[in-house]
Parts: C-alpha cells; sequence; structure tokens
C-alpha cells in the first residue's frame, strides 16, 4: 500500500501533520488521519510575556483596575462659603401666554383635537415655583493594562529610561464638566516578543479543517464513489476536498501577529474624565409630576464653581440646604477615593410651574405650563382622538 499523494494545494506546515493515507481498495471507504491543532499551544498571552515594571506591578492585559491618585504634595485650596441669598419667586405668566403654549402643545400632538385649546375657557391659574439643586464633580481616573500590536517596525524603548509613574505622565482634559476619555502609549514600555499564538511562525493551523488541508467530501460522504461503483466526480474517488476555508493550505496568517511573527507589547494608560452629577428637587404641592421638569430650564439662582464647593449658606428653603450638604459630602467621599477631584458645580434654579384650570363643554379639565421652555403637560386632555377608523 502506497501514500496517497497531497491534494492540490495541502501542505505538511509544521504543526505534526503527516499528511493522510487512504486505503485505495475498490468500493472501501477512504481513512483519513487528519492532525488536531496541538492542545497546549496558548490562547492567552503568558504571564512571563510581559516584563515587571516599576509602579505598574498590577496590570494584566485586558485591565487592572483603578489606580487611586497619589497623595497631593501641597495642601489643597480650602472651599470657600457661599453667601446668603434672598427670596426670590418668578411672576407668573399671563393668560394669553398659557392659551399660547396650550394651543401649541395640542398641535404638536397628532391624535389630540385642538377645541380645548381653542375655546376653552381659563377659570383659575395657580403659581407653584420650584427650587432644583444641581452638583456637578468633575473627576480624573487612571487605569492601565498590557496591549499588544503586530511588529512593523515600531519604536522599541523599553528598559531605556525610568518609566514615568501612571499619575505623573501629563494629560489634560479638553475643558471642564465634559467627559472625555484619552489613551496614552506608557514611554520605556514597548518590547518585541515571539508570537505566543503561532510560536513565531506567523501562521496558525486550520480551525475548519483541524491543519489537514482537506475535510470529508460532502458529496460522497467520505467513500470516494457514489451510487455503487461509480467514482466521485466531485472528489475525483478521494472522498475528501481541500478546504475553502484555507485554500488546501492547512493554515492561515495569524490573526495575532498578522504573519509579522512578533509582536509590540507595550503598557496602555487610560485617562477618563468624567462629570458626575446629582440633581435634587423640591417637593411642590402643584400636582405636577417631577419627572416632567428633567427636560425643561429654570432661572438659574446661585452658581458656584471651584476645586471644592462648600455647601450652600443662608438659602431660604431649608430642603435645598440639607441637599447641599448631603451631596457635597457624598461626593467627596465617594470620588476622592477612585479618582481625582478637578473641579465642582453646584447651582440653584428656579423652575416656575404654573397650574392652569379651564373648562371646556362642560368639563373641568387642568394643565401645567412650567419651565423656561414654557411646556406643557394634559394629562386629562378631554380630546385625544380625533381620529375615525372607517
Amino acid at each position: 500500500m502506497e501514500n496517497q499523494p497531497l491534494l492540490s494545494g495541502q501542505s505538511n506546515y509544521g504543526f505534526g501533520n503527516p499528511g493522510y493515507n487512504a486505503v485505495p481498495a475498490t468500493g472501501a471507504p477512504a481513512m483519513f488521519a487528519p492532525p488536531a491543532p496541538d492542545p497546549n499551544a496558548p490562547s492567552a498571552p503568558p504571564a512571563n510575556l510581559f516584563d515587571n515594571v516599576p509602579g505598574y506591578e498590577g496590570t494584566m492585559i485586558g485591565g487592572g483596575g483603578y489606580l487611586p491618585p497619589p497623595v497631593p504634595s501641597m495642601p489643597m485650596p480650602t472651599p470657600e462659603p457661599g453667601h446668603a441669598h434672598p427670596e426670590w419667586n418668578i411672576p407668573s405668566i399671563t393668560e394669553e401666554t398659557a392659551k399660547e403654549a396650550f394651543a401649541m402643545f395640542a398641535s404638536s400632538k397628532c391624535c389630540y383635537s385642538s377645541g380645548p385649546a381653542k375655546d376653552g375657557v381659563i377659570t383659575r391659574m395657580d403659581a407653584f415655583n420650584t427650587y432644583r439643586y444641581r452638583l456637578e464633580t468633575f473627576c480624573e481616573s487612571r487605569s492601565t493594562e498590557w496591549s499588544q500590536e503586530p511588529y512593523n517596525g515600531q519604536p522599541v524603548d523599553a528598559f531605556t529610561q525610568a518609566v514615568p509613574g501612571p499619575w505623573d505622565i501629563p494629560a489634560q482634559p479638553p475643558g471642564f464638566f465634559k467627559d472625555h476619555t484619552q489613551v496614552i502609549k506608557v514611554p520605556y514600555t514597548s518590547s518585541v516578543k515571539n508570537c505566543y499564538t503561532c510560536l513565531g511562525m506567523g501562521r496558525a493551523p486550520c480551525k475548519d479543517c483541524t491543519g489537514a488541508g482537506n475535510k470529508v467530501c460532502w458529496v460522497c460522504n467520505g467513500s470516494g464513489y457514489r451510487h455503487g461503483d461509480d467514482r466521485c466526480s466531485h472528489c475525483n474517488g478521494r472522498g475528501r476536498e481541500n478546504c475553502v476555508h484555507c485554500s488546501g493550505q492547512g493554515s492561515l496568517q495569524c490573526q495575532t501577529c498578522h504573519g509579522r511573527r512578533q509582536i509590540l507589547v507595550f503598557i496602555n494608560l487610560t485617562i477618563k474624565w468624567k462629570n458626575n452629577q446629582d440633581v435634587y428637587v423640591v417637593e411642590q404641592a402643584s400636582g405636577l409630576k417631577v419627572e416632567n421638569l428633567n427636560n425643561v430650564s429654570g432661572k438659574e439662582m446661585f452658581k458656584d464653581s471651584q476645586y471644592l464647593v462648600f455647601p450652600v449658606n443662608g438659602f431660604p428653603d431649608r430642603a435645598v440646604v440639607g441637599a447641599s450638604e448631603r451631596l457635597v459630602r457624598e461626593h467627596q467621599a465617594n470620588y476622592s477615593q477612585t479618582s481625582r477631584i478637578l473641579q465642582q458645580r453646584q447651582t440653584i434654579e428656579l423652575i416656575p410651574i404654573t397650574k392652569v384650570s379651564y373648562s371646556w363643554k362642560g368639563k373641568s379639565c387642568v394643565y401645567y405650563v412650567f419651565g423656561n421652555e414654557f411646556k406643557v403637560s394634559a394629562d386629562d386632555y378631554p380630546a385625544k382622538c380625533c381620529c375615525t377608523i372607517l
């Protein structure tokens, strides 16, 4: 019995592939022993692939968690207490403004009749101003991870100089209170290694044919024959056909090194600037749902921005003072442990709310006009469907 010649394009690529042997007995199925991929081949970077870099001991592939900020070398500025603020109310809107806002609201709804907004008679208007307190804490956090890329002649600088610490690498946000992310390759950490996936060969076994370069013929199911003694024309009686995935080579370009055989490993520093904010709206007795106020603005009464803010002082509404004290304490405790606080800002807005009672066709109804934008909420609109289904 002689060895069957390799199929066109088949390769005895260096993964322990001895080719295959066939039993050419007439009518007997072909017998093959396609090699399996090396079970010892690494599927993830080995630990010894990465150098031990002082100051980056906890860095891993995929990230090593956030790095606590260093203790400030100089005392931080002391927040300045705010000044007392006089009580202030926004004047009520006019009936004309209320009716115009209501008419625009009705026209924006495809199935709302314009009758109530056009012919409804206002019977009463009540003003309910409410305060909205907002605290923003703009923070910077840093994390590191080992990264890799195919080596194409990039600069290699590992061990040429001392590696700067994660918080010593300069970086500036594009502006305060704006989320932004920047990735920086840490200087003096780049080195060249043999690719761990293909062991420096540039190619890896084809998973579709397990490195054989060919697979069982789908027409004759590996027998080499069809309908008795008719030789299978698809595989020429061999019982196998070239693997389409690897074009019969049994291997593919390594996806890790892109065939370059070497990879560049280095540490990436990810810097995230994030604006963390909390909002507190004082309870009001108008009946308007608080969530309606999320998309409107009010009249800004107070604004304070500094490195660390002091809770508002002397504000006439004790609920606002209490919310400020609580949120300032929570922000400084929560965000100073895992990130560096760069700036805080607190604002107080007075949001106008007008409850409008009106009658239409003998029905008593209510709608609300609120915010600087004169938005309208009318849950009990009396003519919500003006469409007729025939």
